[in-house]
């Protein structure tokens, strides 16, 4: 009894400490809303369903399944290295501010290497840095911080792209309006086999009611809402 109630507070201290440090992420970009809650339900539903294919089978299990819902939510923990006058500028960023906005994934790495160095090698915390560092990787090979191609890139990786993506399109920007749920599904298929690992995003359409069901749900606001369906 002892040893559960244990397992149950580290599993808790866990849990409270990956949401702290999400929480301070979103608390430095005034654009992300419920952008993390809704990644990481977009990933919970990804996963389910990839564990069947083929592919994916020997890639994700339950318990895999589980912690990258987990890790999800630090996938842009590095923005909290990206200087504030670019990470909150209320415009499109120039191609220099670009670049510099392109090293979070190298700081989000590298901090959870850090902390991956202090605590030991764990499942979590590898999960987690894969996400982190390679979300921006493109199938074609087009993408950052490597320009990783193909089955180059992580899994985690392959899954939270198409996840945030999603997101960023259904959501409104500075720089940009909230697309319709219908015109983000478009780019979606449009990116398929270059932008997108094309098993994911095949889970994703098959997926495509219960996509929009959550960013429905967790719409940052009655206008997002509206438009997902317009």
């Amino acid at each position: 009894k002892k040893v559960e109630e244990r397992t149950r507070e580290l599993v808790l201290t866990q849990d409270v400490t990956i949401q702290s440090l999400a929480s301070l992420a979103e608390t430095r970009d005034n654009e992300t809303g419920a952008h993390i809650q809704r990644t990481q339900n977009y990933v919970s539903l990804l996963t389910l369903r990839l564990m069947n294919v083929p592919n994916y089978i020997a890639e994700i299990d339950p318990t895999t399944a589980q912690l990258l819902h987990k890790s999800a939510s630090l996938h842009d923990i590095g923005k909290v290295g990206v200087p504030d006058s670019i990470l909150l500028k209320p415009g499109k960023l120039t191609s220099e501010e670009f670049e510099e906005m392109k090293k979070h994934a190298i700081y989000g790495r590298d901090a959870l290497q850090r902390a991956e160095k202090a605590l030991g090698s764990n499942s979590f915390l590898r999960l987690a840095k894969e996400i982190a560092y390679s979300h921006h990787e493109k199938w074609d090979g087009s993408g950052y911080p490597e320009g990783l191609r193909g089955e180059e890139i992580p899994v985690p990786g392959r899954i939270m792209a198409i996840a945030d993506v999603y997101d960023a399109l259904i959501c409104k920007r500075v720089y940009k309006p909230a697309f319709p749920h219908k015109k983000a599904i478009e780019i979606i298929k449009e990116g398929r086999g270059t932008h997108f690992c094309p098993d994911v995003t095949d889970a994703f359409l098959v997926l495509e009611k219960h996509i929009l069901k959550v960013a429905h749900t967790l719409a940052d606001s009655e206008e997002e809402r509206e438009a997902l369906g317009s």
